[in-house]
């Protein structure tokens, strides 16, 4: 176990003390228990490193908002601990980190596991939705329905004990950091980069499994050069749970015979071993990937003026509004709306809602009470759901249009409250 500063994570280990490191990743809302299973025998050839994430299992509740900045804390503690590289098995929000790893750091991963994971996690305004039910109603929705996302019915109706289990740990869960997660996974796709990934790897997934089932692995399969695919008969989500057997044998086949040596810095070479690849113990890293040629850097024209305002426009547009709804939007631009868009995304996306000298409630806070005075309600509607996305409550959201009503008048706030309850009560509804 470990104290945990703000920039690393909860830890323990299992295992010999002078064997490979190998790293085993929880999904979202599970802590390192989910694999209590693989340890015993995983442990007799590796040293198990497992982690939880923040706000999970009692690990302190420092939000992490990006799977860079988590990376980051991950990579950090392991520096701490003088591991440097090592083999790697994450489990949905976890086999994601694994793919950042791989793709942002692959001089540390000798080998890697994706389980029930996927290179981008349904979409966006799923995520983001997520958050809003979770900030306005907590976590007891999610946990309630978490056992029919992660396993068989079978599975529930014959381990009462385990699916309460899961109930449970996602109940303490903190309901920042569970948020934070959801934005990092509305953020995560790395479809065009799958090809980049270069340790073995092995994508594992359960045939049942309907949040990111065999289509999915099989899309990283297809991304990423040289990876096998795994799918376990009757598993679903949390096949590491559900499947414990016939993970453990999968994960000790990969890791025994799939563990790529590390570069030496002295040569530039890689070693090829006499026999069967066995798993290294952890070697520090070289100053750079040294086996490949780095290009010229050239020197960069000077760019004069201001930036094109339109791509950080059209990301905050989304971020703030949803894809779905700027989908539309831009979908219904013709020769003669068009310009209007782009001017939209470019001046109220891109120079104002972008500028740093409010956040983003704020913004929301102040748009509220501009549209209530203006009568503009179509605008409220999709602002009210916007103003959720970017973390008010709905009480705030009350406090914002009582206040409305006193400086814009009182028939103005009354159109307004009628308006943002439907838009409140749809969003914040938790789905069954």
């Amino acid at each position: 176990m470990s104290e945990t500063p703000p920039n690393t994570l909860q830890y323990r280990f299992d295992g010999p003390e002078d064997a490979p490191v190998l790293i085993l990743g929880p999904s979202l809302g599970t802590t390192w228990h989910m694999w209590d299973r693989q340890i015993p025998e995983l442990a007799k050839s590796w040293r198990i490193f497992r982690f939880d994430l923040p706000g999970h299992g009692g690990a302190p509740a420092y939000p992490a908002g990006s799977f860079a900045e988590l990376a980051g804390r991950l990579l950090a503690t392991l520096d701490g601990l003088g591991v440097h590289r090592f083999g790697y098995a994450g489990c949905a929000f976890s086999g994601a980190l694994g793919i950042e790893l791989a793709l942002r750091h692959p001089e540390r991963i000798a080998s890697l596991a994706v389980i029930a994971a996927s290179p981008r996690f349904g979409s966006a305004d799923e995520f983001r939705q997520r958050g809003v039910i979770v900030r306005t109603n907590g976590l007891d929705p999610i946990a309630r329905t978490s056992p029919e996302r992660w396993f068989t019915a079978g599975f529930a109706a014959a381990q009462p004990a385990i699916t309460e289990w899961a109930v449970q740990m996602v109940r303490t869960t903190d309901p920042g950091c569970y948020i934070a997660a959801c934005e990092a996974l509305a953020a995560f796709d790395v479809r065009a980069e799958l090809g980049r990934i270069g340790a073995p790897t092995l994508v594992l997934v359960g045939s049942d499994d309907q949040v990111t089932g065999p289509a999915e692995a099989r899309t990283l399969v297809a991304g990423i050069p040289d990876a096998r695919l795994a799918v376990v008969p009757g598993a679903s989500h949390l096949v590491p749970v559900e499947q414990p057997a016939a993970v453990t044998d999968l994960l000790v086949r990969h890791f025994s015979t799939a563990w790529q040596p590390a570069y030496d810095s002295s040569t530039g070479q890689v070693a090829i071993p006499a026999g069967p690849v066995k798993p290294a113990l952890a070697t520090p890293p070289p100053l750079a990937p040294v086996a490949e040629i780095a290009p010229a850097v050239l020197a960069q024209p000077e760019i004069l003026g201001r930036p094109d305002p339109y791509d950080a426009g059209i990301k905050v547009r989304r971020e703030v509004l949803g894809d779905a709804h700027v989908d539309r939007a831009l979908a219904s631009a013709d020769a003669f709306s068009g310009d209007f868009q782009d001017f939209v995304t470019r001046y109220a996306w891109g120079e104002i809602w972008d500028r740093p000298g409010l956040d983003r409630r704020s913004r929301s806070c102040v748009t509220l009470t501009a549209l209530v005075a203006g009568g503009h309600l179509d605008e409220l509607a999709f602002h009210t759901r916007a103003a959720l996305r970017n973390g008010l409550t709905p009480v705030e959201i009350k406090e914002v249009l009582l206040q409305a009503a006193v400086y814009c008048g009182v028939p103005a706030a009354n159109s307004a409250f009628r308006v943002a309850q439907a838009v409140i009560r749809e969003e914040t509804t938790p789905q069954e």
